[in-house]
């Protein structure tokens, strides 16, 4: 497509997004192995192994955090309980509840488990007690007491005619219970902390448990005795015995006994032979530097959790950070990983020859790499607080080859060169620049990581570097900073070429454009500005954003800029017009990454809600909804509008909806007209989005107006029914004090300045302050006092004459006498101040041997401004010659 004709872009529609679904809590896998369902506050998401996608949600209706759940054998049967002590039966393929029901537990349920039959559930609560439930009949089978404190784990015994049920709570024993008598027939008593897990041999007569205490204990179920105590030197979280029939020479098997796998916090697995007590192998992970065994509790690649997947001969860990890894067996080699959670995202790149993958930097200290077809992740360790480079293979894994180190604070910012992978550039937050040469050539995979030092360092800022950018040939640099500045520097020897100054605030990213000889800056002061590099003036402002802009990229060769700002919008603009051709709402929190695949036809968005959006360009087809929906704002039907802007679940159209109603004249009754007749599941996104709206200081007067109707003509018992109303009403309370808080500061203020304005007395009086010919005075036209010209009237002149009565009483006393000469003194003084030099708009200048000193003052900016809004216009003297006497 050549340049002449290329099109502007209209639209972007999302094509896909990589969502948080697992942030603790417990990881099961169904009994075919194609699921994984894991919970995440009040839902259980079901993630499908082979694609990497959420198939099916399962959430609470009335939005109470999960507190454990269970799969039946048969893979029909969900059942979880929830905070709210009620335990619900789900149909998870439909995502339908079929049954709920009193948990009968005093507290919530810490554990569960169902049977081989997938007829008996067990529970086990934080009050010590156990109970056991016949799904088919749905009736409470057994209630078994004598557990001390939480019951975290509960197991049925393989063999169903045992009739036995396995648990442990805080006391560290293992309680096995009979439940022909609801007796507990012994306690396995050998572990001195938590027991984290239990594995039972193939044919029932050996168990194995694992706890926080560093051992594993051998168990002799016939005897109720120890067998053997497996000192593993880290708290272990999963314990897996290995099949007895396949081939595990690679793992270190090489006799027929019990063998059995354990995971646990030093982040790796090991394969330990029960009868020696020895350790026959140990993972290695080759992208990840060797732990420090003294800190290694703490560290994140610990592992909370070890399941197996005996079909398909794998199995599964979950980290610490709620990552999700499969592992193939023999070898152990890592077939798959998904990450539960990223919490904030701060950068986001493709990576690949054909955008294949993403590269994503959060605030952990490892960075993952996703596939985007499968969402699987490759998760890179060893980061530090330096740049490093890394080079991906033609498999699609990416490993470290180059590492620097020297700055003395955290690098905000790296830039690679573009014609030439020859050098980096970095920036930090020690406000030095540093450019780095890297290795040539690159070292091959398996290769030692190379050092790489700092060939240039420049003192570059007086704040922190945010960003830093190099031009297309590879000859200039650019930064931005919190300073309010971005400087251009020739990257031969980092010397400074200028400055571009006209931000308000600090700058958070720089873009060179990809065609012309410009830049672009995003600043925290809401705007984008596009300058020139050749004499440094600014070309071009937009200004769209509520909130800061964090990211900007340039598209359409040069001739677009995408913006992404801390409002969660993201926004599409053509430079040649100065407009907002489209704005994208799809995040909830700042959106802090943006980046353009190198075809030009893929955007991707990383935000702090922990959400990545890769979005596709699209033609500008608007739905008819949309278009009805510009019309009727423009025909002032804001009822249907708001429907449409909810039904789109679009919460920054339904804001301006909200806030063009709440301008007209008779907004508060218009509004109030226009919710009310809302339907009950958009008064409900409605009461959604004000929580959201009530955070930011410039939508909360919208969103209390919106929570007034609701919460005056609504009924308590109609709101508790809407979804998560209490989560809504627990984050509207500590967002409206603060706002109470300011209001009541500046209701402070302004009773402050009314008061003063009503003991001022003011008289036409046209006296002048004599200043010599050869001295120039102000000409503005504002000024301090304000001449009121209008008579007194009599309740004017009665209120003047009890104050005179007041102070003449004042003035019998002694000690009022003193104040009331110390404050005349005081008068006098600013009396003499005021002749003596002109006071305007907060800068005093002070007359002293024929020269005018200035000295701002941001609150004298204030109370002047404050004062002339609410002073009648009519009163104010044109004349700048003429000043107000004090009487």
């Amino acid at each position: 497509m050549a340049g002449n004709t290329l099109p502007f872009k209209s639209n972007y529609a999302v094509s896909s997004k990589i969502e948080p679904f697992y942030k603790g809590g417990k990881v099961q896998i169904s009994h075919d192995e194609q699921y994984i369902f894991c919970t995440c506050g009040p839902r259980v998401n079901i993630l499908q192994i082979n694609t990497g996608k959420i198939i099916h949600s399962i959430e609470q209706d009335d939005q109470e955090d999960i507190t454990s759940f269970s799969l039946s054998p048969d893979d029909e049967v969900l059942v979880t309980a929830s905070r709210a002590l009620l335990l619900k039966q789900w149909d998870w393929k439909q995502e339908k509840c079929t049954r709920s029901w009193r948990a009968i537990h005093n507290v919530p349920v810490a554990s569960m488990t169902f049977d081989c039959t997938s007829t008996l559930l067990a529970t086990g609560g934080c009050d010590g007690t156990i109970k056991l439930w016949d799904v088919v009949k749905q009736y409470c089978t057994h209630n078994l007491k004598g557990s001390s404190g939480v019951v975290h784990l509960v197991e049925f015994h393989p063999d169903i005619s045992r009739l036995q049920l396995f648990s442990s709570s805080v006391d560290c024993g293992i309680r096995i219970w009979d439940l022909r008598t609801s007796k507990c027939i012994c306690v396995l008593e050998s572990h001195y902390s938590a027991v984290t897990s239990l594995a039972f041999s193939p044919d029932g007569q050996t168990l194995i448990s694992s706890g926080r205490d560093k051992i594993c204990s051998v168990w002799d179920l016939k005897k109720k005795a120890v067998k053997r105590t497996v000192p593993v030197y880290e708290a272990v979280e999963g314990v897996v015995l290995l099949p007895g029939k396949s081939d595990y020479s690679q793992m270190g098997v090489k006799g027929e006994g019990l063998h059995f796998v354990t995971a646990g916090s030093k982040g790796v697995l090991r394969v330990w032979d029960s009868s020696s007590a020895r350790c026959v192998f140990t993972q290695m992970l080759p992208d990840a530097p060797a732990l420090n065994t003294e800190e290694a509790d703490l560290d994140p690649r610990s592992l909370m959790q070890l399941l197996p997947m005996p079909r398909s001969n794998r199995l599964v860990t979950v980290t610490a950070e709620h990552n999700i890894l499969i592992y193939q067996m023999p070898a152990l080699t890592v077939q798959q990983q998904f990450v539960g959670y990223n919490d904030d995202i701060l950068d986001v790149k493709f990576l690949g020859k054909d955008d294949t993958h993403i590269v994503v930097a959060t605030n952990s200290s490892q960075l993952k790499v996703f596939e985007l077809a499968t969402n699987s992740c490759q998760i890179l360790y060893g980061h530090t607080a330096s740049p490093t480079f890394g080079k991906m293979t033609f498999i699609g894994r990416v490993h470290c080859v180059a590492q620097g180190s020297g700055h003395s604070n955290a690098v905000g910012s790296v830039a690679c060169s573009r014609l030439k992978k020859a050098f980096l550039v970095s920036g930090s937050q020690d406000c030095t620049i540093k450019v780095w040469d890297l290795p040539d050539p690159l070292p091959d995979v398996g290769c030692d990581v190379m050092l790489m030092t700092a060939r240039l360092t420049e003192k570059a800022h007086d704040k922190d570097v945010n960003s830093v950018t190099i031009s297309p040939n590879d000859k200039l640099l650019a930064s931005g900073s919190q300073d309010r500045t971005a400087k251009l520097w020739s990257l031969a020897d980092m010397s400074l070429l200028g400055v571009f100054r006209g931000h308000s605030r600090g700058i958070w990213c720089v873009q060179f454009s990809p065609v012309d000889q410009v830049l672009a800056t995003a600043s925290a002061d809401g705007s984008i500005k596009i300058w020139s590099i050749q004499d440094f003036s600014c070309l071009r402002t937009f200004e769209g954003h509520d909130a800061s802009v964090l990211k900007v990229i340039f598209v359409s060769r040069g001739t677009q800029l995408v913006s992404s700002g801390s409002d969660g919008l993201v926004k599409l603009w053509t430079i040649k017009t100065n407009e907002c051709v489209k704005t994208f709402d799809a995040h909830q929190d700042k959106v802090w990454a943006l980046h353009a695949s190198s075809k030009d036809d893929l955007m991707v968005t990383g935000s702090a809600d922990s959400t990545i959006t890769l979005w596709k360009e699209c033609e500008m087809k608007q739905s008819k909804l949309q278009q009805e929906l510009s019309n009727l704002l423009h025909e002032k039907k804001y009822l249907k509008a708001l429907g449409i802007a909810i039904s789109l679940d679009q919460p920054h159209t339904a804001l301006r909806v909200i806030r063009e109603i709440r301008q007209q004249e008779d907004g508060i009754q218009e509004l109030e007209k226009t919710l009310l007749k809302l339907r009950q599941d958009q008064k409900e996104s409605v009461l959604r989005y004000s929580v959201v709206w009530n955070t930011n200081s410039r939508s909360c007067l919208d969103a209390q107006a919106v929570l007034q109707v609701l919460l005056t003509h609504l009924i308590p018992e109609e709101i508790l029914q809407y979804q998560g109303t209490r989560t809504h009403l627990e984050g509207l309370i500590p967002y409206t004090e603060r706002h109470m808080q300011r209001i009541g500061r500046l209701l402070q203020a302004s009773m402050f300045l009314d008061y003063m304005w009503q003991k001022m007395r003011i008289t036409g009086g046209k006296d002048s302050v004599n200043l010599d010919d050869d001295e120039e005075m102000d000409s503005s036209p504002q000024s301090i006092f304000i001449v009121d010209k209008q008579p007194m009237d009599t309740a004017d002149i009665q209120e003047s004459l009890q104050q005179q009565e007041d102070e003449e009483e004042d003035l019998e006393d002694p000690e009022k006498r003193e104040e009331l000469l110390d404050e005349d003194e005081s008068v006098s003084t600013s009396k003499s101040a005021h002749v003596n030099g002109v006071k305007l708009n907060g800068v005093n200048r002070v007359e002293d041997g024929g020269q005018v000193s200035s000295e701002e003052s941001e609150d004298e900016d204030d109370v002047v401004e404050l004062t002339t809004k609410f002073l009648p216009i009519e009163s104010m003297d044109s004349d700048p010659s003429k000043t107000a006497d004090i009487r």
